[in-house]
């Protein structure tokens, strides 16, 4: 047996501290291991956090675009009163001045048919003293024409008057 303590001592001189060598680097890989599942575990514990941070951040935004739609919604839907609004107002104004425009062209019009009228009796008065000038311009002249007529027969009848008594 000597032979079997031999190689029994042998491999225990040789094995045994490669064991215990093992066994050592075996303690530490596992306690590396369990250091890095805890930092494993404190990764996933921030990952959830951050998922949880952005799940909450997107609930915020999803709030925000409904306020903004809100928001959106309402202004459009006060534009759309302020528009019939004023196309109501622009509407009341357009007929308030055409009413205005149509009241004003019939005074106008009755201002230019009284100008008119009072102009035609003028012209009628300026023509009625034209014909009277007429008239008297042809007298004067027919008044001159029959005084050199007696004023020629005048003469001619002295000429005759001359002639018989000579």
């Amino acid at each position: 047996m000597e032979l079997k303590e031999i190689i029994t001592n042998t491999f225990k001189e040789l094995i045994l501290p490669e064991l215990g060598r093992i066994k050592e680097e075996n303690k530490e890989i596992k306690n590396y291991l369990a250091f890095i599942n805890k930092r494993l575990d404190d990764v996933n514990k921030r990952l959830d956090d951050v998922n949880i941070h952005l799940a909450d951040q997107s609930r915020r935004i999803d709030e925000t675009n409904k306020r903004i739609d809100s928001v959106r919604e309402e202004l459009n839907a006060r534009i759309d009163s302020v528009r019939e609004e004023l196309s109501a107002r622009i509407d009341l104004v357009r007929e308030e001045l055409s009413a205005r425009i149509d009241s004003v062209r019939e005074e106008l019009n009755a201002r230019i048919d009284s100008v008119r009228e009072e102009l035609n009796k003028r012209i009628d008065e300026t023509n009625k003293r034209l014909d009277r000038l007429y008239e008297v311009i042809v007298r004067r002249d027919e008044h001159v024409r029959l005084e050199e007529r007696v004023t020629r027969l005048e003469y001619e009848m002295q000429e005759i008057k001359r002639k018989i008594a000579a």
